[in-house]
C-alpha cells in the first residue's frame, strides 16, 4: 500500500516588519478620501522605497499597514529608521491630529513560508510589539536587539519584559529612542557627534533632564490654555469631539491586594484595544489614560481635557473564587450615566477572564455608543452621512421587524445619497438585505441574499479591513450553500474584531450546513459568552437546537428550541423545529400546539417549502430535514 509523502512545509529564519497607522480609523472617519490619499502617497514615496532599498519585501497590505520580511535584522532596523524619519519629514506641516504616523515593531523568528504570506509566532511577536510602539516609533523584540546592537546608527531604550497578548511568554522589549523636541519623531543617532562627545552616563542624564523639561512645559502650556480658556479669552480654538470618541479610565481594584493591580490594568488596556477596533471609533490611548489612575476624577473635566464625547469608568473587584465587575458608560459633556453593567464570573484562569471581560464590554458597549451617537442624531437639524449611519444601526439593533428593517434601510439610504462611498452605510444596507433575505419577509430570497453580498463586496473595497463586512459577506456565503467560504470570512471578520459575536454564531449555523452539526454549540456558546443578552440571540439557540436534531439529540433539541422561544416568541422557525421536536418525542398534543404557534406567525409555511428551500446539499444536513419534515408531519404541519 502506497502512502502519500507528507507535504513539505517550507520554513525559514527572517526578520519581521510590522507596522500600522496609529489612529487610522478617527482619520478615516474624519475624511476617507484624504486619509487613503495620504497613506498612498507615503507608502509610494518613502515606506515602499525604504524596503526595497534595504532588501526586504512587502509581503501583504493589511489596509492601514503592511507586512513586511528581510533576510537581515539590521536591514530592517534600518528600513524602518529611514522610512519614519522621512514620514517624519513628509509631514511635519500638516496638523498633529490629521497626521499620518506608523508603529513599527519588529523581530526575529522561524516562519512558515506561503506565496503571499508568513505565518508564525515571529510574526505574531511583530505584530504585538507594533501595538505597544508609539507613533513614529520603533519598538525590537530583544532577539532582534540582540542582532543589532552596535550595528545600527541609533539608540535604543529597554523596556522590560512585557506580557504581550496571546503571547504565552514574556518579550523583552526595546524602543528605538527619539528626541523630545519639534514633532516628536526625530531618532537618536549613533553619527550625531553631540552624541558621540558624551559618556553614556552624560547621555542618560541629559535624557532625563530633557524629558522633564519637556513635561515642566507641556505641564505650564497646559495649564495656562487652561485658564485662559476658563476665562472666556478664547486664546485656543478647540476642535469639536470626534464621534464615537471615548477614553477608557483605569479600573479601580475593590479587592484590597494590590497584587491584582496587574489584572485589573490587563482588563483596561484589553478593553481599550478591544474598542479601538469598532468601525469609526477614536479611542484614548493607553498612557494617555493611565495619567488618571489614583486620581479624583471630574469626568466632564476629563472630556474636555482628551477632547472626547464619552468616558468608561469601572471597577473589579475579587471575593473568594469570585469576580465582581461593574461598569459605566458616561456622557462627558453633561456628566450623565447613559449606561451601567454588572456581572460575576467564578475565577477561573485570569488571562482567558481578562479576554472574557475586554470582549463581553466591547461588543455592548459597541450597541450602547451607536445608541448614544443616534440620540445625539436625533437633534441635529442637518443630520451628515455618518449621524444617519449611527441612526441606522440603532434601528438594527432593535428587533428584527419590517418596519426596524424599512426604518434602518431609510436611513442608510440618506447617508449614501451624502456620501456614495460611506463603507458603512453600504455594510448596513447589506445587513438589512440579509435578514430581510434569510427571513419570512420575502419570496425573493435569492435577490436578496444577492444584493446583501453584492453590497458587502463593494463595502469591503473601499474598507478592506471593515470586519462587520466580512461578517456580512460570511453569512451570505452561509445561507447560499458556500458554507466552507463562510466561515473563512466570519473568522477574517474575528481576526479583525473578536467581539463580533454574530460570525461566532455563524460559523456555527455553518457547521450544520456542513454535516458537522456536533459543533455548532461550541461556537453558539462562544457567542453568548461574549453577547448573553444579544437581540439576535433567540436565532443562535435556533441553530444548536436545530444541530441537537440533526444529531437525533431530541431532548436536548426541545430545551434549546424553548430556549429561542423564551427570548422571541415571534420567530416562527422555532416554534415549527420545536414541533418536530415533540412529534418526534411523542408529544402530539404539545407538537401540534407549538405547530399552531409557528401558523400564527408563518402561515404559508409547508413542509415542502422547507425541504426545497434548503441552504445546502450536504447529505448529512438533507437527512437531519428529512427527519424533522417526519416530526412535522407528526404535528399537523402542512405539506403543501
Amino acid at each position: 500500500m502506497m502512502h502519500e509523502r507528507p507535504v513539505r512545509v517550507e520554513r525559514r529564519l527572517s526578520a519581521i516588519l510590522a507596522a500600522d497607522v496609529a489612529g487610522y480609523s478617527r482619520l478615516m472617519a474624519d475624511d476617507e478620501e484624504a486619509t487613503h490619499a495620504k497613506l498612498t502617497a507615503l507608502l509610494t514615496d518613502a515606506v515602499y522605497p525604504a524596503i526595497t532599498e534595504h532588501g526586504g519585501r512587502i509581503v501583504k497590505n493589511t489596509g492601514d499597514g503592511f507586512l513586511a520580511e528581510f533576510p537581515s535584522a539590521v536591514e530592517a532596523i534600518r528600513a524602518a529608521f529611514q522610512f519614519q524619519s522621512s514620514i517624519t519629514e513628509l509631514t511635519i506641516a500638516e496638523v498633529e491630529d490629521r497626521r499620518i504616523a506608523f508603529r513599527v515593531g519588529v523581530n526575529i523568528g522561524d516562519v512558515i513560508v506561503e506565496a503571499h504570506d508568513i505565518f508564525g509566532d515571529g510574526v505574531n511577536i511583530a505584530a504585538r510589539l507594533e501595538g505597544i510602539a508609539e507613533p513614529g516609533g520603533i519598538c525590537i523584540s530583544s532577539s532582534a536587539y540582540d542582532q543589532v546592537r552596535g550595528k545600527v546608527a541609533v539608540e535604543f531604550t529597554n523596556l522590560g519584559e512585557q506580557s504581550l497578548k496571546n503571547i504565552s511568554r514574556p518579550i523583552r522589549a526595546y524602543a528605538v529612542m527619539r528626541d523630545g523636541f519639534g514633532s516628536g519623531t526625530h531618532f537618536v543617532a549613533h553619527a550625531d557627534v553631540a552624541t558621540r562627545a558624551v559618556t553614556a552616563g552624560q547621555k542618560s542624564r541629559i535624557i532625563r533632564i530633557m524629558a522633564a523639561l519637556v513635561i515642566l512645559l507641556m505641564a505650564v502650556s497646559g495649564a495656562a490654555w487652561y485658564w485662559r480658556g476658563a476665562m472666556g479669552t478664547g486664546a485656543r480654538q478647540f476642535h469639536p469631539a470626534a464621534h464615537l470618541s471615548i477614553v477608557v479610565l483605569p479600573f479601580a481594584n475593590l479587592s484590597g491586594d494590590p497584587e491584582q493591580d496587574y489584572f485589573v490594568d490587563g482588563v483596561t488596556e484589553s478593553l481599550t484595544t478591544d474598542l479601538s477596533r469598532i468601525g469609526g471609533s477614536f479611542v484614548i490611548a493607553r498612557n494617555s489614560a493611565f495619567s488618571y489612575k489614583g486620581r479624583p476624577i471630574d469626568v466632564r473635566q476629563v472630556g474636555h481635557e482628551l477632547n472626547v464625547r464619552y468616558v468608561l469608568e469601572g471597577s473589579v473587584q475579587r471575593g473568594g473564587n469570585r469576580l465582581r465587575v461593574n461598569v459605566q458608560l458616561i456622557d462627558a459633556e453633561s456628566g450623565k450615566h447613559l449606561w451601567a453593567e454588572r456581572f460575576e464570573r467564578p475565577v477561573v484562569d485570569l488571562f482567558d477572564m481578562q479576554d472574557e471581560i475586554a470582549s463581553r464590554l466591547a461588543n455592548t458597549l459597541g450597541t450602547q455608543l451607536v445608541a448614544a451617537e443616534a440620540r445625539r442624531a436625533e437633534r441635529s437639524q442637518h443630520p451628515g452621512a455618518l449621524d444617519l449611519v449611527f441612526q441606522g444601526f440603532a434601528s438594527l439593533y432593535k428587533e428584527p421587524t419590517p418596519e426596524h428593517l424599512t426604518q434602518a434601510r431609510g436611513f442608510f439610504e440618506r447617508a449614501l445619497a451624502i456620501d456614495p462611498q460611506n463603507a458603512g452605510a453600504l455594510v448596513g444596507t447589506a445587513i438589512v438585505e440579509l435578514t430581510i433575505g434569510a427571513s419570512r419577509f420575502t419570496d425573493d430570497r435569492r435577490a436578496r441574499l444577492a444584493a446583501a453580498e453584492a453590497t458587502a463586496t463593494k463595502a469591503l473595497s473601499l474598507a478592506p479591513n471593515y470586519a462587520a463586512a466580512h461578517s456580512v459577506l460570511g453569512a451570505t456565503y452561509i445561507l447560499t450553500n458556500r458554507a466552507a467560504q463562510g466561515i473563512a470570512e466570519c473568522e477574517r471578520a474575528l481576526a479583525l474584531d473578536r467581539s463580533l459575536a454574530e460570525a461566532h454564531s455563524d460559523i456555527g449555523l455553518a457547521k450544520y450546513f456542513m454535516g458537522r452539526a456536533a459543533e455548532t454549540e461550541g461556537h453558539v456558546l462562544e457567542a453568548l459568552r461574549i453577547s448573553p443578552r444579544d437581540v439576535s440571540a433567540f436565532r443562535w439557540m435556533f441553530f444548536v437546537g436545530a444541530a441537537k436534531l440533526q444529531l437525533g439529540a431530541d431532548a436536548e433539541a426541545a430545551g434549546w428550541l424553548r430556549r429561542s422561544i423564551e427570548a422571541n416568541h415571534n420567530y416562527p422557525l422555532a416554534h415549527f423545529w420545536l414541533a418536530a421536536t415533540l412529534g418526534l418525542l411523542g408529544a402530539p398534543d404539545e407538537a401540534r400546539n407549538a405547530a399552531k404557534a409557528g401558523l400564527g406567525l408563518d402561515p404559508g409555511f409547508t413542509i415542502r417549502r422547507m425541504l426545497t428551500g434548503k441552504s445546502s446539499y450536504d447529505p448529512t444536513f438533507v437527512a437531519g430535514l428529512e427527519r424533522a419534515a417526519i416530526g412535522m408531519r407528526l404535528a399537523g404541519v402542512p405539506e403543501g
